[in-house]
């Protein structure tokens, strides 16, 4: 049953009287009531409030004052809830009465004006407690029938989800609550619908997702959660700001889904009658624009694969590509472990994660993630080694580890899968689970990796890392590769066992033209925004770090 506070009665209302037992019928029958004072129900604009969590912050301003103008310091209160346990506040404002010459005094603090959602209605006859909340917190209001004169009338209509504005006095109850006395009420917005119950609320995980208005609205933890990814996305922003990256935008349809292996989604163009793509990665785009000299470059936005949904993966998501002239792979590492940590120091700095001694260490449903600089660094054939139990430079060993992993040798025409293919699979099976971290995992099998440079050294070797933490992909990272003709080339390849959507070969002329006029070396790294989010908010899922993830429609 809806949490309401409509009245409640077991007679039968009489004909053609109202249902008030009803609580959609109940709200209505207030919102008329309301109109009824002269009073618009959905508001007008409202100025000069403040929000709550800063007018929490005036609590030192709250005093005890004298008739004669004294004032003398309250006793230290928790930031929120009542007085500590054995704390008697009555008893500590008697004791000051008698050391001022038994004048009674107040508590009383400054004038505001806050506005939000009512979450908590409780009546005691001609004296009503409210909590009120807004996107920064809740904040309690002691709404007096004398104190607001005509707007009790309003007060009399107010139901729990409600928007209101409230102008009073900040001041501590007996019992030590922070508290808005209030002096009058405004009206700003009713809800017709009734919130979820308080103790079993809006729990289904599809529901919540569907209806992420009421999850927002009052759902413990959710509103701090996309306030932290917001200022997650705004820190990374700052921070390439501050090194002299140039964010722009690029096209999200393509006529070639490049730059990523995945399945892309398609549509057509009515008027140039022509097949395009939902972008896939953001990448092809931002390179052509190092070749036109712009030589730090980003773009963060929304990429589409055509593919699975699961705690890590939606098929809409956010990432960040970027890209730095006469830079490298390496410069990308020092580059990743900066913004992350910055953006643990910019969350910690807003109370969005804990301090401490060990401020990088943060929770992880019931364990946590250390992510104290500087983050581990292993190569790929050194990790396949330890945790597949194989010589990462024996193909035969592999193959047989394949095959025992129940891994096909051979493809749909018969012909024998390339030996890195195989070597992917076994190391995506045993060796990414096991990466706790952050570990940057370094120098992958070139022949995977066709828009990345090769080692100098070891042509068989390309320079990428991807960052894994808690067996989940972070980010991945290239010295790009900038000649044209190599990559012409491994555009044109494919190898043997992989498919066209497994597959980063896939020819762009336009691309290969861009690189003959010059490209500058270049370190390039793409960060997954959705999961970074996940890791810093201690969310399990990718869909809790998403407002509206992919549902099906309701029937």
């Amino acid at each position: 049953m809806p949490a309401d506070n409509a009245p409640s009665t077991n007679k039968t209302p009489a004909a053609g009287a109202p249902d008030l037992t009803n609580p959609l019928v109940a709200r209505r029958e207030k919102l008329a009531a309301i109109a009824a004072l002269g009073i618009d129900p959905w508001g007008q604009r409202i100025d000069d409030h403040t929000p709550i969590a800063a007018a929490r912050a005036h609590s030192g301003a709250v005093v005890y004052r004298f008739p004669d103008g004294a004032e003398v310091a309250l006793p230290s209160f928790p930031d929120k809830g009542p007085a500590p346990e054995g704390f008697d506040f009555r008893a500590w404002k008697a004791e000051q009465n008698a050391a001022n010459g038994d004048q009674k005094g107040e508590v009383t603090g400054p004038s505001l004006r806050v506005c939000g959602r009512v979450v908590l209605n409780r009546s005691a006859g001609k004296l009503v407690f409210i909590s009120l909340r807004d996107m920064t917190g809740d904040l309690q209001l002691m709404i007096g029938k004398q104190q607001v004169g005509d707007a009790w009338a309003i007060v009399e209509q107010i139901d729990l989800g409600d928007l209101i504005a409230c102008d009073g006095t900040l001041v501590r109850t007996n019992t030590g609550e922070l508290t808005l006395a209030a002096q009058t009420v405004h009206f700003l917005a009713k809800s017709l619908e009734p919130p979820p119950e308080k103790h079993h609320g809006l729990v289904d995980p599809e529901m919540r997702q569907r209806m992420r208005y009421v999850d927002l609205a009052y759902n413990e933890g959710v509103m701090p959660r996309f306030l932290s990814r917001s200022l997650i996305v705004r820190s990374i922003r700052q921070s390439l700001a501050e090194r002299r990256f140039v964010e722009v935008e690029g096209p999200t349809l393509h006529s070639i889904a490049g730059g990523a292996a995945a399945r892309p989604f398609t549509t057509h163009h009515n008027a140039l009658d022509i097949d395009l793509f939902l972008r896939i990665a953001l990448e092809l785009h931002l390179k052509r624009l190092l070749v036109g000299g712009i030589e730090r470059v980003y773009e963060m936005g929304r990429v589409y694969r055509n593919e699975g949904i699961s705690p890590r993966h939606n098929p809409e998501f956010t990432m960040i590509e970027l890209y730095q002239a006469y830079g490298d792979y390496r410069s990308m590492m020092d580059l990743t472990e900066a913004l992350i940590i910055e953006a643990i120091d910019r969350l910690r700095e807003a109370g969005y994660t804990p301090g401490g001694d060990k401020p990088y260490v943060l929770p992880w449903g019931d364990d946590t993630i250390d992510f104290t600089p500087p983050f581990q660094r292993r190569t790929y054939d050194d990790l396949f080694r330890e945790h597949a139990g194989v010589d990462p430079t024996d193909p035969a060993a592999i193959a047989e580890k394949a095959k025992a992993m129940g891994f096909p040798l051979v493809d749909e025409t018969g012909a024998p899968r390339h030996p890195d293919v195989l070597k992917s699979e076994v190391f995506e099976e045993t060796v990414e689970e096991a990466l706790r971290g952050p570990i940057f995992v370094i120098d992958y099998p070139a022949s995977l990796c066709p828009l990345t440079k090769r080692k100098r050294d070891n042509p068989a070797v390309a320079e990428r890392f991807e960052l894994f933490i808690n067996g989940m992909e972070l980010a991945n990272a290239y010295t790009e590769l900038n000649d044209p003709d190599l990559q012409e080339e491994l555009f044109r390849s494919q190898l043997t066992g992989m498919s066209d959507e497994e597959s980063m070969a896939k020819m762009d002329e336009d691309f290969v033209r861009a690189l003959r006029h010059g490209m500058p070396p270049t370190g390039g790294l793409g960060i997954g925004i959705d999961r970074l989010v996940m890791l810093l908010t201690n969310s399990q899922t990718i869909r809790d770090v998403i407002l509206f993830p992919l549902l099906r429609p309701e029937k």
